[in-house]
């Protein structure tokens, strides 16, 4: 009788190892491109969202994603977060945000390299997701004018000697140090110009605020808790202006681990996030943080 029931417990193992064998090798499912969006356990698109050209010959390659989640997902830079060919790390994000996210990093190539195609590979939930993408003249864009109104990126500026900065981000705009628990002051400054035609002000109604700044966390091991006077704090902080001069902001970010982290900030004006699908007109920079344990 004993030995009749190891018998079958052995079995059962035995089912079982088989089945999470069988499920540990299931390929990856690539996501179609219509597929309805999910809740958890689905996929994060990469998005090329297009090419310019810079003063000193250069180009910018920009790029964002759409996870598919409901849920922040976070992903190391390694094999299920790379960059190639060469090295695997080119400033892509490790926090992606739920939904659809423009312009979040951009690589900056010479004229020669932007013909080499690149890719950025993303797999999360067992869904593999690339994409590949060069100087391709069907993606080329401005995003410091829309032609059709003449509207421009918001200037922002972090810290109070901070170069001022339009579009898409370019390396880091400023490298800060705290310790855990100890909030640090992001001093940002944010401005804009009025549009040369402003359908929403001649209907004599705005549907949203003209001008924003939104801090988020954009790599980092541990939490990010954004606080200032009058506003929820949280792990996202938006400030608004009623009006386009817009003007000092004072925001507290909040380090639950030591480690190096890197945020985002992100100045929209009337047209929204991402440029309502345009690819101007908005400013973000990245900022870098070390922060170390209080008790060293």
């Amino acid at each position: 009788m004993h030995s009749s029931r190891t018998v079958t417990v052995l079995a059962a193992i035995g089912a079982v190892a088989i089945l999470a064998a069988s499920a540990a090798a299931q390929p990856p499912r690539t996501p179609l491109a219509l597929e309805p969006r999910g809740s958890t356990g689905e996929a994060i698109w990469p998005a090329y969202e297009g090419w310019s050209r810079n003063a000193d010959g250069s180009l910018t390659l920009l790029l964002g994603y759409y996870n598919r989640n409901d849920e922040v997902v976070e992903i190391p830079v390694g094999e299920d977060n790379r960059l190639g060919p060469g090295d695997a790390d080119k400033g892509q994000p490790t926090r992606f945000l739920p939904g659809r996210n423009w312009g979040v990093f951009s690589i900056t190539v010479t004229e020669d390299q932007a013909e080499q195609r690149l890719t950025w590979t993303v797999r999360v939930n067992n869904q593999l997701s690339e994409i590949a993408f060069w100087a391709n003249p069907a993606y080329y864009t401005d995003p410091f004018l829309n032609r059709a109104n003449g509207n421009v990126p918001p200037t922002l500026r972090i810290g109070a000697d901070g170069a001022e900065l339009q579009g898409p981000p370019h390396g880091v705009a400023a490298t800060w140090s705290t310790t855990v628990g100890e909030p640090l002051g992001l001093l940002a400054t944010v401005t804009d110009r009025p549009l040369t035609i402003e359908p929403e002000q001649r209907a004599g109604r705005r549907r949203r605020p003209p001008l924003s700044l939104t801090w988020k966390k954009y790599r980092g091991p541990g939490d990010v808790t954004f606080a200032a006077e009058g506003l929820d704090a949280g792990p996202e902080l938006r400030h608004t202006f009623e009006e386009i001069d817009g003007g000092e902001t004072l925001t507290t970010a909040v380090f639950s681990e030591p480690g190096r982290y890197r945020l985002m900030a992100t100045a929209n004006d009337i047209s929204g996030d991402g440029g309502g699908g345009d690819q101007c007109c908005w400013t973000t920079a990245h900022v870098d943080v070390v922060v170390t344990d209080a008790a060293r």
